[in-house]
């Protein structure tokens, strides 16, 4: 099974990097920003490196969105994992047209409200992991992150 592994650098990241049992035993394809930590962080790994930033930035919206074409056609990833950013939302939908299972996990920060990039891709994820009850309530589909929080 090939992992494609998508998030913004920072707290995005440091989620993703958190899941290292899972998803070190796949071969797996890292797309995220460049920073002085991912670049450290991933000099051993295989990464592309999205356009930065995205927040209202169209230019980058469009050029991650040939970039999600790219990889996805050429790499063919069997599931696109993401910790959540703009920047997964091109790779999520067009990971969904070419037949790619998609794995979003929600921030553990959200907890009455999804993340935009999450309300975007929500309808068409196979799977929406949240950490919190109140977020299971207000999206059915969605399944709980059993976690150590609160407890």
């Amino acid at each position: 099974m090939k992992v494609l592994l998508v998030c913004s650098s920072g707290g995005h990241f440091k989620a993703l990097q958190q899941l290292a049992d899972f998803w070190q035993r796949h071969p797996h394809l890292w797309v995220t920003f460049r920073t002085a930590t991912t670049e450290t962080a991933l000099a051993q790994e295989q990464v592309l490196w999205a356009h930065s930033p995205t927040n209202r930035n169209l230019p980058n919206l469009l050029r991650n969105l040939w970039l999600a074409l790219q990889v996805i056609r050429t790499e063919r990833p069997d599931v696109i994992l993401s910790t959540g950013a703009g920047v997964a939302v091109p790779f999520l939908l067009i990971g969904k047209l070419f037949g790619c299972k998609t794995v979003f996990i929600e921030s553990v920060t959200r907890i009455q409200t999804l993340s935009l990039s999450a309300r975007i891709v929500h309808p068409f994820l196979d799977i929406l992991y949240v950490h919190w009850p109140q977020l299971q309530l207000r999206y059915p589909r969605a399944e709980l992150v059993q976690s150590k929080i609160g407890s």
